[in-house]
């Protein structure tokens, strides 16, 4: 079921990324922090800067800019995953350095609450503060406002699709694509590849497992809105073009090939590659292998094309 070119590494990292618990998504989050705060490659301009938040407390933003400045730059919001639980936005800094290589791109990673700090919605409400600091500062970055991108990869996806919802309907920024690979999108797991999923990185208990922390009392029920799982959402029209992509091995594997169906179906301009035998990040934990690098040099490509083509005009 594997691919033959990730069984090796899978059987190597398959017991170390088990977070079944609240108190293995704690040891993981003290780990990262120790770790990773702060810690940016060399030759990278990495900007960090603190911008209020709704709530009266502050969010922590990296702002990659791009060595050549044309002043005409797509910005673009990126998400961190970690099931919503984890994840620090310098995790996701080789992302953001492979848009930067690759197009006119400046790259904000906002370092949003997760739901160890706090449960839904403080996530969605920091991600839509630092979609709209990027819309009122764009021209000031060198970016182009008629030009904002959202994505993340797998919790950061699922994110990036909901705010994606959330602006829509909100009316105050619009956004030109959107970029949420294998996301997290839905919290029910009704779907065949999100039960009895024991494939590396991320099987159906961690999955269960980051759902409940990120719900808090709303797991379980009826009440939860779309804008914290977006694969509830009823009204898929007026998103922007979407490209994603996902292995059939993972947990996400059906929900977002349902994602990207409603969104062709409501008349959206979407693709969705998909990768046999790969599981949950494949294209980081096997970037050196060749699925892995055809996973990247695709989003790649895509990317480049969002940034020749897709435009929304602001308000």
């Amino acid at each position: 079921m594997i691919h033959p070119e990730l069984r090796l590494i899978g059987n190597l990292i398959k017991p170390f990324l088990r977070y079944h618990s609240r108190a293995a998504f704690e040891r993981s989050a003290r780990m990262q922090t120790r770790w990773m705060t702060g810690k940016f490659p060399k030759g990278m301009q990495v900007e960090q800067k603190l911008i209020p938040r709704q709530d009266g407390g502050f969010l922590r933003l990296l702002i990659c800019h791009p060595t050549l400045k044309t002043g005409r730059a797509a910005g673009v919001l990126w998400l961190h995953g970690g099931g919503y639980a984890i994840g620090l936005p310098e995790q996701d800094l080789p992302y953001a350095q492979k848009m930067m290589d690759a197009a006119d791109a400046l790259i904000v990673l906002p370092d949003y609450r997760t739901s160890l700090q706090a449960p839904y919605p403080a996530a969605l409400n920091d991600a839509y503060d630092a979609l709209l600091w990027l819309k009122d500062n764009a021209p000031a970055l060198g970016a182009n406002p008629h030009q904002l991108f959202v994505g993340g990869e797998s919790a950061g996806g699922g994110l990036a699709a909901a705010l994606s919802a959330y602006a829509r309907d909100r009316g105050e920024v619009q956004v030109a694509f959107q970029m949420p690979f294998y996301p997290m999108l839905d919290d029910r797991m009704l779907t065949p590849s999100s039960r009895d999923n024991h494939a590396p990185v991320w099987d159906s208990r961690s999955n269960a497992a980051a759902w409940q922390l990120y719900l808090g009392e709303l797991y379980g029920t009826d009440a939860v809105p779309a804008y914290a799982a977006p694969a509830r959402l009823t009204d898929f029209s007026g998103l922007p073009p979407t490209y994603t992509f996902v292995g059939d091995a993972e947990p996400f594997y059906d929900e977002t090939v349902q994602y990207v169906a409603a969104l062709q179906s409501a008349g959206g301009t979407a693709r969705l590659d998909v990768y046999p035998g790969c599981f949950h990040a494949f294209d980081l934990v096997g970037a050196r292998t060749q699925i892995g690098k055809t996973a990247t040099q695709t989003w790649i490509g895509q990317f480049q094309h969002a940034c020749a083509h897709y435009f929304a005009a602001q308000k």
